[in-house]
């Protein structure tokens, strides 16, 4: 149960699980398809040219897209897994990183890296040194509680009784506001700024512990000892995107560490987190694989469920979730005006070719029920 895997790994391998998930369905506006044939398209963001960004991260590449469909290579570095991006006044910037989790041996390493408008790059923000030297979560317990040490005796190997935060950084989705690029970083389990001119880089917030209190049906289907049936198990949360919503504060989609598929249901969750004070609230929980988040100026979030529904609207009046836009491995979404976009198919079925979608579609007309 451990996050014992990068987030890609682990969203590969439930992938291949769930690749037997129904095609995408029919959305009360059909979506238009913007891109197809990306492989892993896990991030987007739209321009107010009318272009999106992609990242193909298992492919090191980030890809723009032109309002005429003509695709252009930004950046291609295969040895870095390439993440979020944003843009401010012309400049790109976008996460890279290597050796998360330890199924990567390299060293930890990541950053913010930027493309002026002069086509410079720049490389600022060490987030791998920060969490080498703070470990963010370090202080944090995980694990079941007040577990009987005879029941605990029964775990398999693979699954830690109780454990604090390792050192680990990967990070996954950005949010550029003003002089500060915000960072979502998935093996940190928390939140970071960098400040675009210093390029000093600080954690922001330590996101709380994602707790599940297994059933006895549910330990059955994991194959794990009867006995933990009753008892809490305090996973790792898992940010996974971050934007900056009208009222200010920064919006966060959570992944619950350990299974990210539908066997334990929808422990998924959004928080919101005061960017000065680092304070989490909890905006939405039983959120299903959130792995991309938006927000519009009227306080609405949109979520892209990878492993559940499509790109779900999530209301600020009353915390209702619906399926905006029905999809299959939507592993993103952004919004630019008053269109959607986001990211469908976005990991490819074994022996397949690779058929990673960006789609769009306009809001107008889509109202709460």
């Amino acid at each position: 149960m451990k996050k014992k895997l990068s987030i890609l790994a682990v969203l590969a391998a439930t992938a291949t699980i769930l690749s037997s998930a129904p095609a995408i369905g029919a959305a009360p506006a059909a979506p238009k398809v913007v891109a197809k044939g990306l492989l892993t398209p896990l991030h987007v963001s739209a321009g107010y040219d009318g272009s999106v960004l992609v990242s193909e991260e298992f492919a090191g590449r980030l890809v723009r897209i032109a309002r005429n469909g003509a695709r252009s290579v930004v950046y291609n570095n295969p040895a870095w897994d390439v993440a979020g991006s944003d843009r401010q006044r012309g400049t790109i910037y976008f996460a890279e990183s290597q050796g998360a989790g330890p199924m990567d041996p390299r060293p930890l390493a990541g950053h913010i890296r930027s493309i002026g408008t002069d086509g410079k790059h720049r490389t600022f923000g060490d987030l791998a040194a920060l969490e080498q030297k703070h470990n963010a979560d370090g202080a944090t317990q995980y694990g079941f509680r007040n577990l009987p040490a005879t029941c605990a005796a029964k775990l398999p190997k693979d699954v830690p009784v109780s454990y604090k935060g390792d050192v680990d950084s990967h990070p996954y989705g950005i949010e550029v506001s003003g002089n500060t690029v915000y960072v979502a970083d998935a093996g940190a389990n928390s939140i970071v700024s960098v400040d675009v001119k210093s390029g000093k880089a600080k954690t922001v917030a330590v996101l709380p512990p994602r707790s599940h209190r297994f059933t006895a049906a549910e330990a059955a289907a994991l194959k794990m000892p009867a006995c933990i049936a009753g008892y809490t198990y305090r996973f790792e949360p898992v940010p996974t995107d971050v934007t900056v919503g009208p009222d200010g504060w920064l919006y966060v989609s959570l992944l619950p560490g350990g299974p990210e598929d539908p066997a334990l249901g929808a422990r998924g969750a959004v928080y919101k987190v005061n960017p000065h004070s680092g304070k989490a609230k909890l905006f939405a929980d039983h959120v299903m694989s959130p792995t991309g988040i938006e927000t519009d100026h009227d306080g609405n979030v949109y979520v892209a469920s990878l492993f559940g529904k499509g790109v779900l609207r999530i209301s600020d009046d009353d915390g209702k979730q619906r399926v905006l836009l029905p999809a299959t491995l939507t592993a993103d979404v952004d919004l630019r005006g008053d269109t959607l976009y986001a990211t469908v198919n976005a990991l490819p079925e074994p022996m397949k070719a690779p058929d990673g979608r960006v789609v769009s579609q306009p809001l107008t007309g889509h109202k709460d029920d």
